[in-house]
């Protein structure tokens, strides 16, 4: 997984996959999902993403 934020644009993408993309579907005016042939998400592009709260990314990780 790979993310990239363009601040200029404020436009987060999230690249999950290097599969060809065979379909791309808006969710809502600013989130962009694209899909591979079969049905994996390859790619996530939020438009907004900083003024949405959705950048900065965090994460966590969780030990068991």
């Amino acid at each position: 997984m790979k993310t990239t934020y363009y601040p200029e644009d404020d436009i987060l993408v999230i690249h999950l996959s290097d599969s060809n993309v065979a379909r791309e579907e808006s969710h809502g005016w600013n989130v962009n999902i694209s899909y591979a042939e079969n049905g994996d998400i390859t790619e996530i592009v939020i438009l907004e993403a900083k003024e949405k709260g959705l950048y900065p990314v965090t994460t966590e990780t969780k030990v068991a």
